[in-house]
């Protein structure tokens, strides 16, 4: 049963792929040898989700551990990205090391070996009060407060909150055995089909701004027919969950909500900075984060929402 879901679930989405390859290749043709620069970007996006698509079909050929290795890698990247932007100082570096090469594969480590007790606070209680610990004994007292919080931040957002996408096999689902990987699919269809369906609504019919301060192309038309859009795709997708068409709809509109918000959060950190995007990781994406921010933020909540219904 989760062969033949998986090879649907794939089969579609290939073939949205193809249908979307086709229709950029077709309006690149007609703009002639000038171009055009939203179709170029259009056509950036649709080869990164054909890279993407391909790096999550090889993880999950390889289950449980390509999973891991798939998201430990974004993690890693994620928190590079982020600290990119957070100015540190030499008395940081240990700290820095200690976050990449200890916590990180700690954390991970912990969900591979499915211990729940453990990875759901190693980073919120141990590595939180460890952090500035680690400053407080270099001994630069400059900007203190500032340093540790963002770090903090740094840690619960590329690793902690990014860490429940794998996080979801652990999960002890009655009669869901040895699909759990359909949970991660579901998570990660709706959430960011929701961000390409904002995208779309607030193209074709957007007037009014959520937050222009913040991110000047989310409108509330766009975030009312994309979510409304998600979740009626999430309720199409119950026959890939354990739950039913109601309950799949109802929890693809608790995910997408969380999704537009944490872009909305993660806008808010760029606009900070005085960046338009995380980095350059990802053609026609952005880095890291741009593609995953609302994943970030939609995965934590999605994983105990399923945790504490559905599992035993």
């Amino acid at each position: 049963m989760f062969e033949n879901h998986t090879l649907a679930l794939f089969g579609g989405i290939i073939t949205f792929l193809v249908l979307a390859s086709l229709v950029g290749w077709q309006l690149d043709r007609r703009a002639g040898p000038q171009g055009n620069a939203a179709i170029d970007n259009l056509n950036a996006r649709i080869r990164a989700w054909w890279v993407m698509v391909a790096l999550m079909g090889g993880a999950f050929l390889l289950g449980k551990a390509g999973v891991i290795a798939l998201f430990a890698f974004a993690s890693f990247a994620a928190l590079r990205e982020f600290l990119t932007l957070t100015p540190t100082r030499r008395a940081d570096h240990r700290t820095l090391f200690a976050m990449f090469f200890v916590v990180l594969p700690i954390q991970y480590y912990l969900i591979w070996i499915e211990w729940y007790g453990l990875y759901s606070i190693f980073i919120p209680v141990y590595v939180f009060l460890l952090l500035p610990i680690l400053i407080a004994l270099r001994g630069d007292t400059a900007k203190f407060m500032t340093r540790v919080a963002e770090m903090q931040w740094g840690v619960m957002i590329a690793i902690f909150c990014l860490s429940h996408v794998p996080a979801l096999l652990t999960l002890d689902i009655p009669g869901f055995e040895g699909r759990k990987l359909l949970l991660i699919a579901f998570l990660v269809i709706v959430v960011q089909m929701s961000d390409v369906l904002q995208y779309v609504w607030g193209k074709l019919f957007g007037r009014h701004k959520v937050a222009p301060k913040l991110s000047p192309s989310k409108t509330w038309e766009g975030l009312v027919g994309g979510v409304a859009s998600a979740t009626l795709l999430g309720a199409g997708l119950w026959w890939i969950t354990p739950f039913s068409f109601w309950q799949a709809g109802l929890v693809a509109l608790v995910i997408t909500l969380m999704g537009f918000f944490g872009g909305l959060v993660m806008s808010a950190i760029k606009r900070d900075r005085g960046v338009k995007d995380w980095g350059h990781l990802i053609e026609g994406h952005g880095g890291m984060l741009d593609r995953l921010d609302s994943v970030v933020f939609a995965a934590p909540i999605f994983f105990h929402v399923v945790r504490y219904w559905w599992t035993v």
